[in-house]
């Protein structure tokens, strides 16, 4: 079964009373936007999109509210940042802290801008909202006050689930400082029922500095924030969230997850929204950081794909497996090549995981006309090898390849193809996949080749000259052939092929790279190094 379906049929379960209800479900997830938001989040967020496509599919009314978190702490300074104009500002919520220029409001808003285009760039529609409207507006004033007045029972669920001891003085609130406007730094310590009794410390945290202020102030309206814990939970029943999951280090035993849920349901009388964890997405293998700079922005991993191969890199493979992206390796040609063996079990009709997962890998509206956009689907490594061979027609070498007439969309897929195997080969793929033929003279190291190596050439020379054109099919056979009659190593044999064109040991499909050159050069350039 796909993941999803796996996914939604406990969904189904879980919230079977409210859904026979008719009332629309509410999906939530959030991001804080304290940096460029790194791909990694992307994750979370494409599995609560997918559940709301799902829902919408089963005839489930729902909305995906996706929450901007502007009003947490800056506690981290991105390495990209200027740290003389922003450690002053350490501390203090997110949307009080200047922008990097002046085409945003704030620092919040910069960056959660351009996380939101790219999250519409790769095709998903949550309705955004900033989480300080919800404080500003008064929404949380309710929470915070049960909050406050059940402080004890707060205190009691951190040291059973997590084992985190708080003074009996602990209050779950951070006031926002009246002099230095810092709420990192702030510790409250009494509630009369109107106003807080609080401290801004100067050495609280070790990433911000507080005026040493002491004050009490109402924590109502915006003036206050709860911790994220209690926060999480808050939010679940200001917003009435129905679905909301996370990162699967939130689920770990005594997590914030377990803490989350107790104080809902035993604090604000909530139940814990349905919710399942997922695994992480890596870049080269490393886990990123938004407020660090750590690891590559989704920005700039969403400008590497058309939205359905970013789309497949989310949903290929299930959300309790890690995702492991190299942009500079064979991720995305593995990409381009997966989805083609989708799309041609799709088009043959083949209902099953793969088809399924064909479906969600293209957007709502697109999968209306799914079945009509058949095409021609060129191999992505071939496109990225022969944008590279400026003496190619590209047009003329998908119609080798097609064995037939060009449609319009074939056309589209082509042009739609070549360019992000540029992008990609500009920004980011490793030299590995890049190419660059040797026209005017022998590769140095194609200089070197043993008698082995070169009378395999020789007889691969001779097979050339008696054939007038050059078929890659038939050429990638005899080369085979060739191989095996000289018990030669695969790698010394192609590799000596490829040292004499291109001056490396690797390169595109042999037969099919031999048969896309002009086959006199071909004949000239295996005499001169054989």
């Amino acid at each position: 079964m796909f993941w999803l379906d796996r996914v939604y049929e406990q969904l189904g379960t879980s919230l079977k009373e409210k859904i026979a209800s008719g009332n629309t479900l509410t999906v939530r997830d959030e991001k804080t936007s304290s940096g460029r938001v790194h791909v990694g989040s992307m994750r979370a967020l494409a599995l609560h999109a997918a559940l709301s496509e799902r829902l919408t599919e089963a005839g489930v009314p729902n909305i995906f509210k996706y929450e901007i978190n502007d009003f947490d702490p800056m506690d981290g300074l991105p390495v990209y940042l200027d740290a003389s104009v922003y450690t002053e500002h350490m501390g203090k919520p997110l949307l009080h802290v200047p922008s990097p220029d002046l085409s945003a409001e704030n620092f919040a808003e910069y960056f959660a801008n351009e996380y939101r285009e790219a999250i519409h760039d790769a095709g998903f529609t949550p309705e955004f909202y900033r989480a300080s409207e919800l404080y500003l507006s008064g929404r949380m004033n309710g929470v915070i006050r049960t909050a406050l007045e059940k402080a004890p029972l707060i205190r009691q669920i951190y040291k059973e689930i997590s084992g985190a001891e708080r003074a009996d003085t602990w209050l779950p609130i951070s006031i926002i400082c009246e002099q230095c406007g810092k709420v990192g730094t702030t510790k409250a310590t009494l509630f009369d029922g109107e106003k807080v009794t609080y401290a801004c410390y100067p050495t609280a945290v070790k990433w911000a500095v507080g005026c040493g202020y002491k004050g009490e102030v109402s924590p109502f309206d915006g003036k206050a924030k709860l911790p994220w814990k209690v926060e999480w939970a808050a939010k679940w029943k200001v917003m009435g969230v129905d679905v909301e999951g996370g990162g699967k280090d939130h689920y770990s035993k005594g997590g914030a997850r377990d803490v989350a849920r107790r104080i809902s349901e035993e604090v604000f009388e909530y139940p814990e929204p349905f919710g399942v964890p997922n695994e992480f997405f890596l870049v080269g293998g490393k886990k990123m950081s938004s407020s660090k700079g750590a690891g590559s922005s989704a920005r700039e991993i969403v400008d590497l794909l058309p939205p359905q191969i970013f789309r497949l890199a989310l949903f290929g493979k299930d959300m309790n497996q890690q995702i492991n992206f190299d942009p500079a390796g064979d991720t995305i040609p593995v990409l381009f090549d997966t989805y083609d063996t989708l799309a041609e079990k799709y088009w043959s009709g083949i209902v099953d995981d793969d088809s399924r997962l064909f479906e969600y890998i293209h957007t709502p509206v697109e999968r209306v006309a799914l079945k009509s956009r058949k095409r021609f689907l060129p191999r992505f490594s071939q496109v990225a090898f022969l944008v590279q061979m400026p003496h190619l027609d590209l047009e003329s070498e998908m119609l080798r390849l097609k064995g037939g007439a060009i449609t319009p969309l074939d056309r589209e897929e082509l042009e739609l193809r070549a360019k992000y195997a540029k992008i990609w080969l500009e920004k980011s793929a490793s030299d590995e996949f890049k190419f660059s033929l040797s026209m005017d003279s022998v590769p140095e190291s194609a200089k070197n080749l043993s008698l082995e190596q070169k009378s395999t050439l020789v007889e691969l020379l001779t097979f050339i000259e008696s054939h007038e054109k050059l078929d890659g099919l038939a050429l990638h056979t005899e080369i085979h052939e060739i191989r095996k009659r000289h018990a030669i190593e695969p790698k010394a044999f192609f590799g000596a092929i490829y040292q004499a064109f291109l001056g490396k040991d690797h390169g595109p499909k042999v037969g099919w790279f031999l048969s896309v050159l002009d086959r006199e050069f071909v004949i000239s350039r295996l005499k001169e190094v054989s």
